[in-house]
């Protein structure tokens, strides 16, 4: 496969969507329930396309994240690249599996996107907010299924 053949233009632009997403104001209540378009991005194109984006895509939007939130320097950077490094390791097994069993993969990604945020914030002495941090794993998931398809859209299929 050549060089060109990599989407790389539609991979930047729904990066740079999914950035937007994530960080446009919402309010409090319906913010608990808004899905890490960031993080999503990043494992849909480290699962269907992995020399397009890969970890430096995570490391890149992670450190977008960082700065955009004001969170400890390489918190989110840190979180996004190793879910982009599971989801590289394991592009081959599920690439080509059922809609479903992709959404529990990204179920489990999500939340170790979550847990190693919640590590970090709880290391620096960072309130944790409760339960409600953790809702967005769910919505995220469910979103999976409108998402994949949404962003399969933008590139052809191999």
């Amino acid at each position: 496969m050549s060089r060109d053949d990599e989407p790389r233009g539609a991979m930047l632009l729904t990066a740079l969507a999914a950035l937007g997403l994530h960080l446009l104001p919402l309010p409090d209540v319906v913010n608990m329930f808004r899905p890490a378009f960031a993080a999503l991005c990043v494992i849909y194109w480290s699962l269907n396309r992995p020399r397009a984006g890969g970890i430096a895509l995570g490391f890149l939007s992670g450190l977008a994240l960082d700065v955009f939130k004001g969170a400890v320097l390489g918190q989110y950077a840190l979180a996004t690249s190793f879910v982009a490094y599971v989801t590289i390791r394991q592009h081959l097994l599920l690439r080509n599996k059922p809609q479903l069993q992709q959404m529990m993969f990204v179920a489990i990604m999500l939340f170790l996107w979550e847990l190693v945020i919640w590590a970090i914030d709880g290391w620096t002495g960072q309130a944790s907010a409760g339960l409600g941090r953790w809702l967005h794993v769910l919505s995220g998931t469910a979103s999976w299924l409108l998402i994949a398809p949404a962003l399969g859209r933008t590139h052809y299929a191999r």
